[in-house]
């Protein structure tokens, strides 16, 4: 069976991207897989980046793609579409999960439908002037609808902080989601499968887990698995999992939460395809069941190849 590992792409996660394939095609080659890696530019439009994809798919023969492709165009349903076109099987979530899972409002819906708790949100228009926020009091946190790795995130703490917030998240398109802050313990949880993995602790030395904290050695420490009882951490993996299926995830996932001081975790957002570099959180609580990078990087393409939603395949 021929892998091809999609990595890169036209987005601001590309350079992450780039970590998460090479590792899985090191990871693959140890499994002794024929891997070959696709990488998708940075600087094209998105027509581009699908037109290359295709080709070096259909020139690798590959009988599965491993996508390793993280924020938008990999994660927004755009690979995922092109590979269902195609008619080849494909690691992570369907088109329809994957659009679902990057856009922040739809996927909120999905989740207060679930009965999971969410911030108190509202959408509002970037390109709008004045600013107004209506149903969230301060302070707030600002982002992008459909971005990760907390591109274009900001914190208000008063009014007027507001416009440059707007502004930056305004970078990456023009619906801006407006949030209450939750305080509390940052978690998250990854799924592999139909399965949650143990809930991981996230402290950043930052104000708040923003993209520097998340790829600066040493500017977080993370606990794993998260010194919760044992009742409060199922607690949580259930909201992680109920989350997973609310928006129909198969495969992985991993979804961010704010656990409240009063117990109750708070569902920020699902990551369809969280990554996957050696040291980072998914793989890192996998390691807790005894899992390690090579055979989860093994399970998920088993998964893919063989259609199945958790990994009981062998090889």
């Amino acid at each position: 069976m021929k892998v091809a590992v999609l990595m890169g792409g036209p987005s601001g996660e590309h350079e992450v991207s780039l970590k998460s394939g090479h590792g899985v095609v090191e990871a693959l080659t140890r499994r002794r897989w024929p891997v070959q890696p696709v990488i998708i530019p940075k600087a094209c439009a998105v027509d581009e980046a699908c037109e290359t994809a295709r080709c070096a798919l259909l020139a690798s023969g590959a009988d599965v793609a491993f996508l390793a492709l993280h924020g938008p165009f990999g994660e927004d349903g755009t690979i995922q579409s092109l590979c269902e076109a195609l008619h080849l099987a494909y690691t992570g979530s369907t088109a329809r999960a994957s659009r679902l899972g990057i856009d922040k409002a739809a996927s909120r819906k999905r989740f207060a439908a679930a009965g999971l708790a969410v911030p108190r949100w509202e959408l509002l228009d970037g390109s709008a002037q004045p600013v107004r926020v209506t149903r969230c009091a301060y302070p707030l946190v600002v982002k992008p609808v459909s971005q990760g790795s907390s591109l274009g995130v900001s914190i208000v703490r008063e009014e007027a902080q507001l416009p440059a917030a707007f502004a930056e998240a305004g970078r990456y398109g023009p619906r801006i989601l407006i949030e209450e802050f939750v305080a509390g313990r940052e978690v998250t949880v990854g799924v592999l499968g139909d399965e949650p993995l143990p809930v991981v602790e996230i402290r950043p030395t930052h104000p708040f887990f923003d993209y520097t904290a998340k790829y600066t050695p040493g500017a977080t420490d993370y606990l794993v698995p998260a010194p919760l009882p044992p009742d409060l951490a199922a607690s949580v993996q259930a909201a992680g999992l109920a989350a997973h299926r609310a928006l129909g995830c198969r495969h992985l996932s991993r979804t961010d939460l704010i656990l409240r001081p009063d117990g109750v975790p708070v569902v920020l957002e699902v990551n369809t395809i969280p990554g996957l570099t050696p040291t980072s959180l998914l793989p890192k609580a996998a390691a807790c069941v005894h899992l390690g990078y090579d055979e989860l990087c093994e399970q998920l393409l088993l998964m893919a190849a063989h259609g199945m939603p958790h990994a009981a395949a062998s090889r």
